[in-house]
């Protein structure tokens, strides 16, 4: 797994998210209950990976519609 983005917009990683699921390509979001610990404020991010074979692809389907990745 590689990490493709990361966000504390929850509607941002939703949006990504089915727009991936549209190309067929699996996602899975860390860091979903870190709210936890942060008392529910959004400063942590959560991170979005994606297999590494599809990385590439995903990578271009979130560029070709403005969504910023968030990685340093």
């Amino acid at each position: 797994m590689k990490e493709l983005m990361r966000s504390t917009d929850p509607t941002l990683i939703a949006f990504a998210t089915a727009l991936l699921s549209g190309e067929d390509i699996e996602v899975f979001v860390l860091d979903v209950h870190m709210s936890v610990l942060e008392g529910s404020i959004g400063i942590l991010p959560r991170r979005m990976m994606v297999r590494a074979e599809d990385h590439a692809a995903a990578e271009r389907v979130l560029l070709d519609n403005d969504i910023p990745l968030g990685r340093d």
